[in-house]
């Protein structure tokens, strides 16, 4: 469930957390999105899923390209001076 930039995420116990949205993109490539989240009080700690639509669920990603791809937008999202400027 997603609510402005925050996201309820149930993990496999059933538990749920609210979530941070940092930023989402779409791999034209790989016909993917992915959504980049945190929990509230850890920012220094971000996780990355891919989104499943159709199901409406995240997935982990298991491939180790998909994987230094998503890592790759990360960091250029992190180290753009425009980006880091506007959250401030």
């Amino acid at each position: 469930m997603i609510f402005d930039d925050e996201m309820i995420i149930t993990n496999e116990k059933g538990e749920e957390k609210v979530m941070k949205i940092l930023f989402t993109y779409e791999s034209e490539e790989r016909g993917k999105e992915y959504v980049f989240l945190y929990e509230k009080d850890d920012e220094d700690n971000v996780l990355v899923f891919a989104i499943n639509e159709k199901e409406e669920t995240l997935e982990e990603i298991e491939d180790d390209e998909e994987y230094a791809e998503a890592e790759e937008v990360f960091n250029a999202y992190m180290n753009d001076e425009k980006i880091q400027e506007i959250k401030k």
